[in-house]
């Protein structure tokens, strides 16, 4: 009997072995490495992840929330500069994530606030949003970004589907690589850069990423330059941008030492202005590819119409050939009387005038058509081409200069806080009255916090006129430029 107790404990061992070595992990799962990482989505899962397939010793947390009852979103992040405000503290790096509902999949902005990103963690954010599907606003508060890192980040946008709204403030770059965020080709339609020290080099370039002869951005609905140097030199530049920019609705560069000049320069934007000789050279480009475009468009019409021609000729040949052997026919049939032969042949000689006639008659009219359509289509590249500035209608010409209404587009132009003193006052008022005579859509004018009485007639008048401004646009004004207090 002992020894069948001691056999029995080795049969089961036996048994169990298969079953252990079979749920081996470790030998059959493949390594998983940085680069054949596949993110899921979620970013509670994902970052951690990736940061620690670089190697990382230290990872940021991630915090999530849920969004605020606002729908507007910016009140959100109103509450978040004012916390980080009355702190006066680094933040403890974190990657905070708002989610839109309880699904972990369903982040909508993601922000980083006082920290600095690293290479590292710049990499697992790169690889990490294009997932994120429902992302809509990156939020980068004094970061400590660098050039390259921005610059991969326009690429990395270009992969959200929904990301639109970038946020990069604080954080200053020795290159001012900042207009690559609202290149041409951006899907961004709200950029923030406040507090970047962007002086007039970096206004330059943004000016010229809004617009110059040959480009523009047709994405960028606001863009807020507040509590920056752009100064008089930068601010001409911006106005350069404006000129043949019919996007931007809300632009604020209030706090940046702007004085009389700049502000003259903006001025002159919102009202008429003449066209550079460099625009006028672009403009006659322009209209030289339309004509050619209308040559060309009534060249291939004039080919399908002789295409037409020669496929209606070929049926006319074969119908007089149905024609002749309708004749022969009636020729073998001479047996019968002379008296039935002539009404007879009068009558097919008849059908085959009326036949032919009528096929004549056909294609007369479609010819007509097709040259009625032709002249109408010569009129199409005008209809195309009216969202380019330069071939707008309303350009007309004044003792030999061409002139244009100026940009009609701008909705708000907030410029609190400057150096702007009376002397410009009149110019922002006369622009005023040019763009109610041209349909404008400058709904306001903010100019307070500047060197001039506010009980000034002229900037009277300028309030006057904006009194009874858009009450949306006022109230997404204030919501924008309420970010900039306390910083």
């Amino acid at each position: 009997m002992s020894r069948k107790k001691q056999q029995k404990p080795k049969i089961n061992q036996e048994e169990e072995e298969p079953k252990n070595t079979g749920s081996s992990p470790n030998e059959e799962l493949p390594v998983q490495t940085f680069d054949n990482y596949q993110c899921t989505g979620n970013v509670e899962i994902d970052f951690p992840l990736l940061c620690a397939l670089l190697n990382m010793k230290e990872i940021p947390a991630v915090n999530t929330k849920h969004l605020a009852s606002s729908t507007d979103g910016t009140e959100g992040v109103r509450d978040d500069h004012s916390q980080i405000s009355a702190s006066l503290l680094w933040s403890k790096p974190c990657l905070n994530i708002e989610l839109e509902n309880e699904d972990p999949l369903s982040a909508k902005r993601m922000r980083i606030s006082g920290w600095k990103v690293n290479e590292q963690i710049f990499r697992a954010m790169q690889k990490m949003l294009p997932s994120i599907t429902q992302l809509q606003s990156l939020q980068f508060w004094q970061a400590r970004l660098t050039d390259p890192t921005v610059i991969s980040l326009m690429s990395t946008a270009g992969l959200c589907s929904n990301l639109r709204a970038v946020s990069l403030e604080g954080n200053p770059l020795p290159e001012q690589s900042f207009h690559l965020l609202l290149s041409e080709d951006s899907n961004l339609t709200h950029l923030s850069l406040r507090n970047n020290r962007i002086g007039e080099e970096g206004a330059r370039l943004i000016g010229s990423a809004l617009s110059t002869t040959k480009s523009a951005n047709k994405n960028l609905l606001s863009l807020n330059l507040a509590f920056n140097n752009v100064g008089d030199a930068g601010a001409a530049h911006i106005a350069q941008g404006l000129r043949l920019n019919r996007t931007l609705l809300f632009l604020s560069l209030s706090n940046n030492q702007i004085g009389d000049s700049g502000a003259a320069r903006l001025a002159a934007t919102l009202g008429e202005f003449a066209l550079t000789h460099e625009e006028v050279v672009e403009r006659r480009k322009l209209l030289l590819q339309r004509v050619q475009a209308s040559s060309l468009r009534a060249d291939l019409e004039q080919t399908s119409t002789g295409q037409l021609s020669s496929v209606h000729g070929a049926s006319n040949r074969g119908e007089n050939k149905d024609t002749s052997r309708k004749k022969k026919a009636a020729k073998k049939e001479e047996k019968t009387t002379e008296i039935k032969e002539k009404p007879q042949k009068k009558t097919l000689d008849g059908k085959g005038t009326n036949s032919r006639g009528g096929k004549s008659g056909g294609r007369g009219k479609h010819s007509s058509a097709l040259e009625d359509k032709s002249s109408s289509n010569l009129n199409e590249p005008e209809n195309m081409e009216t969202g380019i500035p330069l071939l707008d209608s309303s350009v007309y010409r004044k003792d030999g200069q061409l002139f244009l209404p100026g940009n009609t587009t701008l909705s708000s132009l907030n410029l609190a806080g400057n150096r702007i003193t009376e002397n410009a006052l009149p110019l922002f008022l006369a622009s005023l009255e040019k763009q109610e005579e041209a349909g404008g859509n400058l709904q306001r004018l903010c100019l307070q916090r500047n060197l001039f009485p506010e009980d000034s007639e002229c900037y009277k008048k300028i309030n006057e006129m904006k009194a009874l401004g858009d009450p949306l646009v006022e109230s997404i004004s204030e919501e924008v430029e309420e970010e900039g207090k306390g910083m």
